[in-house]
């Protein structure tokens, strides 16, 4: 099979000359670039990546064998226990996730079309095996368009692309992929870990844009529940940090295709509101990748609180909630209008933590991470969330969506970065030309170890 020869060589790239060697390379092959007296014509054929290349770097935005609660479940001053099931997922990544939320989801553009990514469980057996790589990238693409996402009649102008990029962003031959994240499952996870504090180390959760009034947590101040003198704004408490596991798993993605001898560029992409299609720009630019948005009812005190004058002005709060593709929920936000009310999204929170089809009730998962019968002693004995916190967490979260008309408030429910990672061949004699250390010698074996020779 083609490309064999390369993935051999992958395995046994050096990290460290890989992380020292990592260079950003925008100049996919075939393309031209406009420079003045260092303009340069290509006299190349578009390149684009072939099947076993692309489902490397698929792999490498999925799911990579299960992670560890290596945690302790009390507390050694007094030995009370203390919550240490605080997970979302039990399936790793790459990259380190808060309470392991994996939110981040990957899209991909390339010139058959544009697609969503699932997120496939750990794969058996040899997950470098080609034939294994290849069936998995097509178990988890889902074609969403039949060509590449781009704004119509090529008018890449602001707020479409940004400057210089324009010229040489998703451009044919080249890949492209960009991450959103699903922050709301982890806000209300988040918050819940946040309030498993020990008594009197409780943060009141106070609402810096309704002048720093209890977010729905005046009873269990009153009841001694959380500290009053403790105080955490729901600004300051932003995304949970969820948002950052998507920038390390970009970073990975960079370094894979440095190993590969692939040219990468991590760049501010098409502007996300454009992207995903919010409400303000579908008439100039259509629907895009569609997301399902929320636009919050406008009220009166919205002109103090979000700086929205008129009702007219009310999808300056568009909020993106999901993605459907042809009926099935590809992202579903943890909030209205996929639940009847925060409540109930708490409850499906809770539920799929503890409940009878839960993580945590999923004895045989636990049986892969741990020797022996470890499994089962840290299933019995590691403490979950009590139900004054789940309680708690239910008013705040119930308080955020009737006061602002949107769960999250203070953030998107699903956040885009605004980043695209484009990985492609390189223009190796545009490099050769300009530059005294273009490429490294991995990239100019890559045709070699690749494809057999030159494309």
């Amino acid at each position: 099979m083609s490309g064999t020869h390369g993935l051999d060589s992958l395995k046994t790239r050096s990290l460290i000359d890989t992380i020292w060697r990592r260079r950003t390379h925008r100049v996919s092959r075939g393309s031209d670039v406009a420079a003045g007296a260092m303009s340069y014509k290509s006299k190349n054929d578009r390149a684009p990546l072939v099947a076993l290349e692309e489902a490397v770097l698929i792999a490498a935005t999925g799911c990579t064998g299960l992670s560890m609660p290596d945690r302790p479940f009390f507390d050694p001053r007094n030995g009370q226990p203390i919550m240490a099931k605080p997970n979302v997922n039990m399936a790793g990544r790459t990259a380190g996730s808060p309470d392991n939320a994996q939110g981040t989801h990957f899209f991909m553009i390339n010139d058959s079309g544009t697609y969503f990514l699932r997120k496939l469980p750990p794969a058996d057996g040899d997950a470098f095996d080609p034939d294994q790589l290849l069936k998995r990238a097509e178990m988890a693409k889902v074609k969403l368009l039949d060509q590449r996402i781009d704004v119509p009649n090529g008018n890449r102008d602001f707020p479409a692309y940004l400057d210089s990029n324009r010229f040489l962003s998703n451009l044919p031959g080249t890949t492209v992929f960009f991450p959103v994240v699903d922050l709301s499952h982890q806000y209300i996870n988040g918050m819940m870990y946040l309030l498993t504090q020990p008594a009197g180390a409780r943060p009141t959760i106070v609402d810096d844009r309704n002048f720093y009034q209890p977010a729905g947590v005046k009873k269990w101040v009153d009841k001694g529940f959380l500290n009053k003198d403790i105080k955490i704004p729901l600004g300051a408490v932003w995304s949970m940090r969820t948002q950052i596991e998507a920038d390390l798993l970009v970073q990975n993605l960079f370094l894979v295709a440095e190993a590969m001898g692939l040219g990468a560029w991590i760049h501010g992409s098409m502007s996300p509101p454009v992207l995903m299609g919010d409400p303000k720009f579908i008439q100039q630019y259509g629907p895009m990748l569609g997301f399902d948005f929320v636009t919050p009812k406008w009220k009166l005190m919205d002109l103090l609180r979000w700086h929205v004058p008129l009702p007219k002005y009310a999808t300056l709060r568009s909020n993106a909630v999901g993605l459907r593709h042809k009926g099935e929920h590809l992202i579903k936000g943890c909030c209205p209008p996929y639940y009847e009310s925060m409540s109930a999204a708490v409850d499906a929170v809770v539920a799929e933590k503890f409940g009878p089809s839960g993580i945590y009730s999923d004895a045989a998962t636990f049986d892969k991470i741990y020797r022996g019968s470890y499994g089962a002693t840290y299933l019995k004995e590691a403490s979950a969330y009590a139900q004054d916190v789940i309680d708690c967490t239910r008013d705040i979260c119930t308080y955020i969506y009737e006061t602002h008309g949107r769960f999250p408030a203070h953030v998107e429910a699903i956040h885009a970065p605004g980043i695209w990672l484009q990985i492609h061949h390189l223009e190796h004699e545009y490099y050769d030309t300009y530059f005294q250390h273009g490429m490294t010698q991995v990239h100019r074996d890559h045709d070699a170890a690749w494809h057999g020779g030159k494309l």
